[in-house]
């Protein structure tokens, strides 16, 4: 394909990007968006920032040539979000040379980008959904903020799904843009619409031959325009098979680009060099993208059985299934999606049965629940989910007329429900799986499709008398149109269960903005799979008191814990709280002088820290309660701790034996005193002054009780004692992303999630081998020591070691004071992240006391007064206390 125009699409960061005619194809960076990176999701989540611009930096060093960056997620500021990352980016070089695509479905948080977006960047994304008018206002504000544009295939009528919608919409849309706001024709790029092939569904066998077809014809007849897409969307249908959906990828990708196609969103890991994808599987993948065959989508799914080993059957698997059990049978054929003996084992069900019923909620129901399990675990994928579908139809046709002569004047219908995805979002793969799985298992569906406006919904609702309404969204802003049509339903006093589903949903969110709004009962119903059990508890009378009373009171509790802090009533003024301070015996006490003073560095064989791992915590982290080792014979939850307890001894074994980490960590010991009440001065080798803050209990205690703070234990200036205070910082954490992104590779998220455990167990581990050595060698105040591990778990020993950011002392703000002290980034690495967090995040650090009265202690709630004699002496504005004690503050 070729044209003779030569004006080029020109991007930038801090080095430009020249998108000619003679470009290879621009990979855009994928992973620094929230709604496909759950990493990133979680760091931006978190607030960890620099941990989120190693994404990007990532992103950028595996060869993206624009990164995209996303903030739509319901329980975020999108708008901070966007604003903040970006900011960090440009003071990156390495990251903000290449240009950026500020992607958002708000207007507000695309704008919030625009406004600190260094060098040219990329808006993805505006279209005609909302209007003209709305167009063209979001095209000249990009105009003038001197942007590119991606411009969807989507007008007022809906999303372009065919060739002819497409090429409509792009060429009124080019029109608009070229003729009406002057926007440079170079600087438009389109997207027409990447939607998944070989679901099973006649409707979607060209959707991939459309958007060729579609980018050919936009590329010879709208000048100058470039062509852009997310392309994983294409292989949706065989999400968990990466195997084919990287052929699939590829596939695409040079059909495309022959097409025309000048830049996409494509995660490098999931493509596969063209030439070298399998021949038999290329053929298959091509037949379906090029719509070659009739069979093409059956050929491809069975082919796929062959490369992916949970499926993959052999003919004597095939000639022995026919001699299970009727129940066995049955669920081989739904799971299989094979009909071809369907008739005559629901026949012998139905003879076995009392009623003909029976075997579509006993027989039926329990093979489609295996496949709702499988297919929500990602080992079954939507094609075969939809076979599965049609064997079930099929069984139901050849049992209904024994229903119907069984039944005595009561409908079969487990349930009538009410399908929608909500106003503005197109997305409906999700629901139609979810209507397909709820159809198998006898409720009857009203799908409304997508885009579907609140007052249709509750109209349909009512003049069908639906017993649920399910509310399908994908992209953010949808989230905001399920609350309205929960506010809507509740003022007129309708009272039909929802259930709350898509990608961007969540539990937390539903409790928070959806449930408030509506008297009634709101669900979220997290995959497909637990579609029917949720419904099913929603509406038999047997389950549904029980499992809505639930239901309120875990999404109660969930939404106390947001919206809610506990308040203390009772408090001393801090200058009470100062007089009613611990008092310890100074006089008759000394101070043992440590072996060494000063800092040293130290380094550990991992093997040395294996005794002093505490495995409870290991336990609690993946939900199972109980102290070790007496877990692992509790009558509950001891078979799978045994289980997972095998399993982590042998990664750790790997861990020690292959060095997969490595033990790093840095030490100080100093003289110290404290002074005004709350502050302890340590002096350096240099002599130079260090003052470490605290913070006081406020709360009144009962009769006699002190209020706390660490700095009671160490000796008061003018007691002419010379005391000591230690602080600390060690890592196991090197080593433990890499290992975990490892096993995410290959989809093994039971052992990344492991090595993670094991790295935090090593880190604590290594905190109290190194409290033990400071205790009776380096500084030496216990060197009569003799404790069992047992007993150093139960802290049976003196001194303390508490940590920044814990119930003694929840100020984070002290530990750039102890990194500072002991140059922790230089000297092993670990650094701190704009909220105060360590990376790696196996770390430990915090601070040694060595007075045989030093105990933990809960800081609890304090006042207004404290914080603003806090914020004086650490010399910031009283405004940045309250945000950085906030938690502790009492209302």
């Amino acid at each position: 394909m070729s044209r003779t125009n030569k004006i080029n699409l020109q991007l930038s960061g801090l080095e430009p990007l020249f998108i000619t005619e003679e470009s290879i194809f621009v990979n855009v960076g994928e992973r620094t968006n929230v709604t496909g990176s759950r990493k990133f999701l979680r760091l931006i989540k978190e607030e960890k920032y620099n941990e989120a611009l190693s994404v990007a930096r990532e992103q950028v060093e595996g060869g993206a040539q624009i990164i995209d960056v996303n903030m739509d997620e319901g329980m975020l500021d999108g708008v901070y979000a966007m604003t903040k990352f970006l900011n960090l980016i440009a003071a990156e070089p390495d990251i903000a040379r290449v240009p950026i695509m500020i992607d958002s479905s708000k207007w507000e948080i695309i704008e919030a980008g625009l406004k600190v977006v260094q060098g040219k960047a990329v808006v993805n994304s505006i279209s005609l959904k909302e209007g003209k008018e709305t167009f063209i206002h979001h095209a000249k504000l990009i105009k003038r903020y001197g942007a590119a544009v991606i411009v969807m295939a989507f007008d007022e009528d809906g999303q372009a799904d065919t060739y002819e919608r497409r090429i409509e919409i792009c060429k009124r849309s080019y029109d608009i843009l070229v003729n009406e706001v002057h926007f440079p024709a170079q600087d438009i790029i389109f997207d027409p619409n990447i939607f998944p092939v070989a679901t099973g569904m006649d409707e979607h066998k060209l959707n991939a031959l459309d958007f060729f077809r579609a980018t050919k014809w936009i590329r010879e007849n709208l000048p100058y325009a470039n062509i852009s897409g997310g392309v994983s969307n294409v292989s949706f249908s065989f999400r968990g098979n990466d195997t084919v959906r990287e052929a699939m990828h590829s596939a695409f990708l040079y059909h495309a680009i022959l097409n025309g196609m000048t830049m996409g969103i494509v995660n490098p890991e999931m493509l596969e060099i063209y030439d070298e994808i399998d021949k038999t599987l290329l053929e298959h993948v091509e037949d379906v993208l090029l719509n070659r065959r009739d069979d093409a989508t059956e050929r491809l799914l069975d082919l796929a059985e062959t490369f992916k080993g949970d499926f993959k059957v052999n003919e004597k698997a095939i000639a022995e299934w026919r001699n299970g059990s009727v129940q066995e049978r049955l669920t081989h054929s739904l799971v299989k999606g094979i009909d071809e003996f369907i008739e005559i084992d629901v026949e012998e069900a139905r003879v076995n049965s009392a009623k003909a019923i029976e075997v579509i909620e006993v027989n039926l129901m329990a093979g489609m629940n295996v496949v709702g399990d499988l297919f929500g675990s990602g080992k079954m994928f939507l094609p075969q989910v939809v076979k599965s579908a049609r064997v079930m139809k099929k069984a139901v046709a050849y049992l209904l007329p024994f229903i119907e002569a069984q039944k005595e004047g009561k409908s079969s219908s487990a349930g009538k429900v009410l399908m929608a995805t909500v106003k503005g979002d197109v997305h409906d793969i999700g629901k139609n799986i979810v209507a397909v799985v709820l159809g198998c298992n006898n409720f009857e569906i009203i799908d409304l499709g997508v885009m579907v406006p609140p007052e249709k919904i509750i109209q349909a609702a009512v003049e069908h008398n639906v017993d649920i309404i399910g509310l399908s969204g994908l992209i953010t802003p949808s989230l905001d149109e399920m609350v309205y049509l929960a506010k809507e339903l509740d003022k007129l006093n309708i009272k039909i269960p929802i259930m709350i589903g898509g990608a961007t949903t969540s539990r937390a969110h539903t409790a928070v903005k959806i449930a408030p709004e509506y008297k009634e009962t709101v669900v979220h119903v997290n995959d497909a799979s637990r579609a029917v059990t949720v419904a099913s508890n929603l509406l038999q009378a047997e389950t549904k008191e029980g499992y809505v009373k639930a239901i309120r009171e875990e999404y109660d509790k969930l939404r106390d814990g947001y919206l809610n802090r506990s308040r203390d009533k009772n408090f001393h003024s801090i200058e009470e709280a100062r007089k009613n301070k611990l008092k310890l015996d100074w006089d008759n006490f000394t101070p043992v002088k440590p072996n060494f003073i000063g800092i040293k560095t130290i380094e550990v064989e991992l093997l040395e820290l294996v005794d002093f791992i505490d495995w409870t915590p290991f336990f609690q982290s993946w939900e199972l309660y109980g102290k070790y080792p007496a877990i692992l014979t509790d009558e509950v939850v001891g078979e799978q701790a045994t289980s997972l307890f095998a399993d982590a001894q042998e990664m750790l074994q790997k861990i020690v034996s292959e060095k997969w980490l490595t033990a790093k960590g840095i030490l100080g010991i100093f003289p110290a005193n404290t002074i005004n009440d709350d502050d302890i001065e340590l002096t350096t080798d240099n002599r130079q002054l260090t003052t470490f803050l605290t913070l006081r209990q406020q709360s009144q205690k009962t009769a006699g009780a002190p209020n706390i703070a660490l700095s009671d234990f160490i000796a008061p200036k003018d007691s002419g004692k010379q005391d000591y205070i230690g602080c600390f910082c060690v890592t196991t954490g090197f080593g433990v992303d890499e290992k975990a992104a490892e096993f995410e590779k290959q989809l093994d998220d039971y052992n990344s999630i492991l090595v993670k455990a094991l790295g935090d167990r090593f880190a604590e581990a290594f905190a109290e081998y190194l409290h033990l050595k400071v205790r009776k060698e380096i500084w030496g105040y216990a060197s009569d020591e003799n404790l069992s591990n047992q007993e150093l778990i139960k802290e049976e020993y003196k001194g303390i070691r508490p940590a920044p950011g814990y119930p003694a002392c929840p100020d984070h703000l002290e530990k750039p004071t102890i990194w500072k002290l002991l140059n922790v980034e230089q000297e092993i690495g670990v650094t701190l992240t704009e909220i105060m967090a360590m990376w790696p995040a196996s770390s430990v650090s915090g601070y040694y006391f060595g007075h045989p009265e030093s105990k933990y202690f809960g800081l609890g709630k304090i006042k207004e007064d404290q914080v603003i004699d806090y914020a004086k002496r650490r010399g910031i504005s009283t405004e940045m206390a309250m945000k950085w004690l906030s938690p502790n503050i009492a209302d």
